[in-house]
């Protein structure tokens, strides 16, 4: 039987971190909690980000690698249908918001965290956005919609307060309500 190798020091520390920073704030977290919590060295630490500004960024890059992981597999269910592609992305939000776990949307609270526009995190959450607002608007005009941009906007901001009152209110029949209000806005905007 083979076992998995024990995770480097960077793995520990990203892990860490990536605990950290989700549960409790990015800013709430110090470099020294990183450290003590991961069991490494101050030194191991900086030989692997030189600065908490990097520990960051690489968070958020795990984040996005993460996120894209699970919307291509979600893509990939139907890769032929636009419409089925949308219906089940809509279908998996609520799975994905009702876990007792969920604290909000990682680059939303990284924009919200650093307001500042040239912050590496805020960086990373409006490119993480950006790439969500490309993938929409390319299913909508695949759909046919009349109105793909407009279509693909709407769908961000449900998407968008999804997670956002998905941890406030965390209540699966009330996280379904965006599955509902997806497919409405969807059948408004197909032509028939």
């Amino acid at each position: 039987m083979s076992s998995s190798p024990a995770p480097t020091a960077r793995e520990r520390i990203l892990d860490t971190a990536e605990e950290l920073f989700y549960q409790e704030g990015i800013r709430a977290i110090g470099i020294d909690t990183v450290i003590e919590r991961s069991g490494v060295a101050k030194m191991s630490l900086y030989r692997n980000f030189s600065s908490k500004e990097d520990l960051i960024a690489a968070f958020l890059e795990r984040r996005n690698e993460k996120y894209w992981r699970w919307w291509d597999g979600i893509m990939a269910k139907h890769p032929d249908s636009a419409k089925r592609q949308l219906e089940d992305l809509f279908h998996a939000l609520p799975e994905r918001i009702c876990r007792p776990e969920y604290r909000g949307c990682s680059f939303l609270n990284a924009a919200t965290e650093f307001p500042e526009a040239d912050h590496r995190g805020r960086k990373a959450a409006l490119a993480h956005y950006e790439e969500l607002r490309k993938r929409l608007l390319a299913l909508c005009r695949r759909l046919p919609a009349t109105k793909p941009k407009e279509l693909a906007d709407q769908l961000l901001l449900l998407i968008e307060g999804a997670y956002t009152t998905g941890g406030i209110l965390g209540y699966r029949d009330a996280a379904q309500s965006v599955t509902k209000a997806a497919a409405a806005l969807i059948e408004s905007h197909v032509a028939q």
